[in-house]
């Protein structure tokens, strides 16, 4: 998918995101959702449609059924953003797991490798990202910074997987960037 929110060469449909922030303090209103626009604002400059936001407490059954009701419609993806942490409240990961039909761990693998060269804390998150029929959903820190940042590590392969979750044209061909075979497989 360009920058356009399309898939390669322009085919595919835009791309519909849903940002879930689980926060106890912005549910109750008494911090601004700034993780939340955040991501939105990331999504939105590379030509995603951000169809659903919500901030849901840190209570598992609650994240469980937003999860389950956005998949349920049109969206492609869903980005949650906050809970992943060691504090007791912190279920987002167990909330995800509980829904997914299958585990993609190469992506939060990756964000935690990249933001752990910038804070060392980055090692602490227990995000995790998996699939619920053909939607895919990723936990991202409740930071700002770390929310956007992880995005940026995964972008890539978060598109192309989208891709073959849609199952677009051509989305297969794409999983081998280099035309030529390895030596001695002719």
């Amino acid at each position: 998918m360009g920058s356009d929110g399309h898939g390669a060469a322009g085919q595919g449909a835009p791309v519909n995101a849903g940002v879930l922030t689980v926060s106890d303090r912005s549910a109750r209103g008494e911090r601004d959702d700034v993780s939340g626009r955040a991501v939105a604002n990331f999504l939105r400059a590379r030509g995603w449609i951000v169809a659903r936001t919500a901030v849901v407490p840190d209570e598992r059954a609650e994240i469980e059924a937003a999860l389950r009701r956005w998949a349920e419609g049109s969206i492609d993806v869903i980005l949650t953003t906050g809970g992943t942490g060691f504090a007791p409240r912190d279920v987002t990961p167990e909330a995800t797991l509980a829904v997914c039909d299958r585990l993609a761990p190469g992506l939060p693998e990756a964000m935690r490798r990249a933001g752990a060269h910038k804070n060392p804390h980055a090692m602490l998150s227990r995000g995790v990202a998996g699939m619920i029929g053909r939607t895919l959903i990723v936990n991202l820190p409740g930071s700002p910074a770390g929310a956007v940042e992880s995005l940026e590590v995964v972008w890539s392969a978060l598109e192309h997987g989208l891709r073959l979750l849609r199952e677009e044209p051509g989305a297969d061909a794409a999983h081998d960037p280099s035309p030529d075979p390895p030596s001695g497989h002719r």
